[in-house]
């Protein structure tokens, strides 16, 4: 069996203001010349699938282009819902859609409910893969649900996957079954980048990597970075950058082939950039002149300037060999540590939305805000997300 990983579409999403549905058609036309040039026979969408609740018509019209054209290349979809998603609108139809081979796993009432892929045909083999979704669960608004005391990521997590383990006991009593996890998850170990939403504000969300380990495969959305946390339990990472931070990302998805014995075997897969990034630094002249830059002459640039003094009409000079400078900061050489980084430049690395809001808060009133207007911003910020997330 064969099954193509991958998670963090964010449909719909722009990079510093450039809005990215081509580059994204052209994501998925390479992703649907794999499915047929390797036989790919599941494709794994570990959610995030949109950039937002309510994506545009656009948007919504490139995902069912998307699963039509996969479908038509041979393959089963499996899919399920992320913090950028809204779960009920996402798994709209999702019965109806079964019958054309797109999987929606966006509900808890169906974590423990698999697709089941037969391995072989004609009766070749017994075994059979069993693939599992665990959408993003806000732990709030699932915990009553799942019945557990504690409502933080670990418990619902847990309770999530122990109820994939007694389903798979169940079958196991009919003979082989391989099981796959879709998980959209923050676990234990991985690495973060810039342009990832935290599942958790003001606490800890990340849920221990032993949770995934007994699957034969885990297959978790969020992080924009490809990585392997253990031989089953990897990241896709996001097909396309979003953030300058992933500027050395090589971006793809992983190609899984499960033997009806159960033995796993992984693979990379890379995708092509529309656009390459490039983050400069360095004083306005030399970056003008240097060959050394010339590869990104054609690149989304992030610069940073170290000019003594700010140069005049400095994004309009950058632009005549760099036009797709999106990002421009100054740090002064020799200012000394007390210089203040430029708003923009502070903003670029926030890590969440609350570092966002207490940063233009001291950039308007020129003082951080104290700990109850922290606090007042933080139950704020909370309540969209929940909002958000029942949407």
């Amino acid at each position: 069996m064969r099954l193509l990983h991958t998670s963090d579409w964010h449909l719909g999403r722009s990079f510093h203001g450039v809005g990215m549905l081509e580059a994204q058609r052209g994501f998925v036309d390479q992703l649907v010349s794999f499915v047929e040039a390797k036989s790919v026979d599941v494709v794994l969408i570990a959610g995030d699938v949109y950039d937002r609740a309510l994506p545009g018509l656009d948007v919504v019209k490139l995902l069912d282009d998307a699963l039509v054209r996969i479908t038509q290349a041979g393959a089963t979809v499996v899919l399920t819902s992320g913090n950028h998603d809204s779960a009920i609108r996402l798994g709209f139809a999702s019965r109806l859609l079964e019958r054309g081979g797109v999987h929606l796993r966006t509900r808890v009432e169906d974590l423990d409910v698999p697709v089941l892929v037969p391995f072989g045909k004609d009766g070749e083999s017994s075994a059979t893969l069993a693939v599992y979704g665990i959408p993003y669960l806000e732990p709030r608004l699932v915990a009553e649900r799942l019945e557990v005391e504690t409502a933080s990521h670990f418990e619902v997590t847990r309770e999530a996957t122990e109820r994939i383990r007694r389903d798979l006991q169940d079958r196991r009593a009919s003979g082989a079954v391989h099981p796959v996890v879709l998980a959209h998850t923050f676990a234990s170990g991985g690495i973060t980048s810039d342009s990832e939403r935290d599942l958790s504000i003001g606490g800890l969300g990340a849920v221990p990597l032993d949770l995934f380990q007994d699957f034969a495969y885990a297959a978790l959305g969020h992080l924009h970075g490809r990585q392997e946390l253990a031989p089953n339990v990897r990241y896709s990472g996001s097909p396309l950058a979003y953030s300058f931070s992933e500027a050395k990302h090589c971006k793809g998805a992983w190609l899984v082939d499960i033997d009806d014995d159960g033995s796993v075997a992984v693979q990379e897969v890379l995708w092509e950039a529309a656009k390459s990034l490039a983050v400069l630094r360095g004083r306005l002249n030399d970056l003008l002149e240097s060959s050394e830059h010339s590869w990104a002459e054609a690149a989304y640039c992030q610069i940073t300037l170290t000019d003594a003094e700010r140069p005049v009409q400095a994004m309009e000079q950058l632009r005549t060999r760099f036009p797709d400078t999106l990002v421009l900061s100054f740090e002064p050489e020799g200012a000394g540590t007390k210089e203040k980084a430029s708003y923009s430049s502070r903003l670029a690395a926030a890590q969440d939305d609350l570092e966002v809001c207490c940063g233009f808060l001291e950039h308007v009133r020129e003082r951080s805000p104290g700990s109850a207007e922290e606090a007042a911003l933080r139950a704020a910020l909370e309540a969209v997300r929940l909002e958000e997330a029942e949407l």
